[in-house]
């Protein structure tokens, strides 16, 4: 096993050195791209705001800073050769920011929320940033009034983020959705669906921000990528949180989100812990929170759905036909079939594609779901359990066997 330390520097002339702990390795994280803009997709995401006429806060930019230093510990330190127990690393990060002391107030809460997002042992430390960068976010202009948005939302291209959005369109509200650039295939549905909307509600003035943000293989010295990525709805809430510091006005920063993702009930005990994401679990949402009061951030996070199944949201969605049509372009699938080259494609038996298949049985009833599935029919011959098209099938016939036995089990996860 070996420590990890991340340490954020602004520019070459920032030489700032921590201290290192025993048997710690230190990498460094270069923040500055050229002689002012900031890199890794910060820079371009504050001037994209900018030309909305969002501006965000210097803290909001702390935040952003601090999930790019998350983001590169939890996709380049690998969990099979940098950790004790081939999940658990342990991750120090040393992040500049403009009000240190105000940070550390704050920063047990964001250890024991990353703790629990990702399975890791995170320690947080902040620093001032050099005075060259005491100030980064664009000056907002003088004005009467301020950005056009009235709603902010996650936009992840999948179908409750599609939901959540048609949603907010039909009350009339103008959402700024907010989306971070995955790989291609996530890319391409979010911007597929986008374009669908703004078509559909043509003269609307609702926007996107999108942000790219990845680091190269050999970032971390001695040690392969991560590709399980528990803390990706760190940086999704991070961005989201970002744009809200320019929205001149208290928001809510809303995760469309299924009830029963969202919890995310382990279906059988392998599925116990960190094993089982957390990426929009309750307990989660409840320390961001905690968190933003603590930083002075006027601002939350809460999920509009966290009562309802993936069917419910479905069948009570605000315009029903629009949706039906823009489902096949939204993406769910966890086993990524179009990594095998078949596009868009859903695997049709990972665990968010069978939730997704059984809402949709629901929601769309009686027309059929039109998702496209690589394995179109889950009944038209035995499942292998051995395989991973049988594997997650095998765990949700574990679990209602289980809960037809103990009835009682239910009230435990509500």
């Amino acid at each position: 096993m070996r420590r990890h330390l991340i340490t954020g520097h602004y520019g070459p002339g920032d030489r700032n050195r921590m201290p290192l702990g025993d048997g710690e390795i230190e990498t460094r994280l270069d923040l500055v791209a050229g002689e002012r803009s900031l890199g890794h997709g910060i820079g371009r995401a504050l001037a994209d705001l900018s030309r909305l006429g969002v501006f965000p806060s210097e803290m909001g930019v702390d935040v952003l800073v601090l999930a790019a230093h998350v983001h590169a510990a939890d996709t380049r330190v690998s969990r099979d050769s940098e950790s004790q127990d081939g999940w658990t690393r342990e991750l120090r990060l040393i992040v500049p920011v403009s009000d240190p002391d105000r940070w550390r107030t704050a920063a047990l809460t964001f250890e024991r929320l990353l703790n629990f997002l990702t399975g890791d042992h995170w320690s947080l430390g902040f620093r001032a940033r050099p005075g060259r960068f005491a100030r980064v976010a664009p000056t907002p202009p003088a004005r009467l009034i301020g950005p056009q948005f009235d709603d902010l939302a996650l936009f992840s291209g999948g179908l409750d983020s599609l939901i959540g959005a048609i949603d907010a369109l039909e009350a009339g509200r103008t959402p700024l959705l907010i989306s971070h650039a995955g790989e291609g295939a996530t890319s391409d549905a979010q911007g597929t669906i986008f374009d669908a909307l703004k078509a559909h509600y043509r003269g609307r003035s609702f926007e996107r921000l999108r942000l790219w943000m990845a680091f190269p293989d050999g970032f971390i010295r001695g040690s392969a990528g991560e590709n399980t990525t528990r803390g990706r709805s760190f940086l999704f809430f991070a961005l989201g949180v970002f744009a809200g510091t320019g929205l001149e006005r208290a928001f809510t920063l809303k995760v469309p989100e299924n009830g029963l993702i969202a919890v995310n009930v382990p279906l059988d005990p392998l599925r116990l812990g960190a094993l089982s994401t957390r990426t929009t679990h309750p307990f989660y949402i409840a320390r961001w929170n905690d968190a933003l009061g603590t930083l002075g951030i006027s601002g939350r996070i809460e999920n509009p759905y966290w009562d309802r199944t993936k069917g419910e949201m479905a069948e009570e969605c605000a315009n029903p036909a629009l949706l039906r049509r823009l489902t096949p372009a939204s993406l769910s699938c966890a086993s990524k079939g179009r990594w095998q080259g078949l596009g868009t494609q859903h695997c049709g038996y990972c665990l968010p594609c069978l939730i997704r298949r059984a809402s949709l049985l629901k929601g769309f009833r009686p027309d059929r779901d039109p998702t496209i599935y690589t394995v179109p029919d889950l009944a038209a011959h035995a499942l292998d359990t051995r395989q991973s098209e049988g594997v997650q099938v095998r765990s949700f016939q574990l679990a209602i066997e289980r809960l037809r036995a103990r009835p009682g089990l239910v009230s435990l996860s509500t």
